[in-house]
């Protein structure tokens, strides 16, 4: 069964200390073992996610994200990430949201959510929101979200997103602007021989919430199919 190894985390100490082109070059066979390594642990991972849920199959180029920086608009010049990164995304326009994952030394977190939703999605969401809370505050508030994920996180606005008032009662919730739950796990629980059995179960506390979103995103206010 595919693990992720201590070899991939320390290859990921080493290039953050090591962050330049003539240190890759002479490790690249290092990173292109970490790169198989997590995009076997992936096709594990999504072997088993597709048992619970409809998953769309993608091979590692669209799994793993590449380690290569994108500097063009960047304050940080360093060309490397000191991350791997990935996920998978749910099937068809009525399994909304994705799966994400970091491998990152001491940081490593697994999770899933909508990280940048279209202004439409965001707007249909927060007007969802607004008529009524209350089913996403049980799932927040249910033992699996809390116990698994803390809190709901992603950026917010500072104030009031336009056309919904700074007092609302649910404005605690509408002030998001995206929507995501994220589990946090130490290099020790990243490279134990069964962790992705414990992915799979952090994964799998999101489909309630994924569900509820799906849900709103495919139907208007008053509760008609959009689909």
């Amino acid at each position: 069964m595919s693990k992720i190894s201590p070899a991939t985390i320390k290859f990921l100490k080493d290039i953050s200390k090591n962050n330049h082109k003539e240190w890759f070059e002479k490790n690249k066979p290092r990173y292109e073992a970490a790169y198989q390594e997590l995009y076997d642990f992936g096709m594990v991972i999504q072997t088993e996610m597709m048992k619970h849920d409809n998953i769309v199959e993608v091979g590692p180029k669209k799994m793993i994200k590449r380690i290569y920086r994108d500097v063009r608009f960047s304050k940080d010049k360093t060309p490397y990430k000191s991350y791997i990164m990935g996920g998978l995304a749910r099937d068809t326009a009525h399994n909304r949201g994705g799966y994400y994952f970091k491998v990152e030394p001491g940081k490593s977190h697994f999770g899933g959510g909508f990280y940048s939703p279209d202004p439409k999605d965001l707007k249909l969401i927060r007007t969802h929101i607004a008529q009524d809370d209350k089913p996403l505050r049980k799932i927040l508030k249910s033992a699996k979200w809390k116990n698994t994920f803390g809190e709901l996180k992603g950026a917010q606005v500072k104030t009031s997103p336009k056309g919904f008032d700074k007092d609302h009662p649910a404005i605690d919730l509408l002030k998001y602007k995206q929507f995501y739950g994220m589990r946090l796990f130490s290099e020790k629980e990243v490279t134990s021989p069964n962790f992705y059995k414990e992915v799979v179960k952090t994964w799998k506390n999101l489909r309630p919430w994924f569900d509820y979103m799906s849900d709103i995103l495919t139907h208007d206010t008053n509760g008609l199919p959009l689909y």
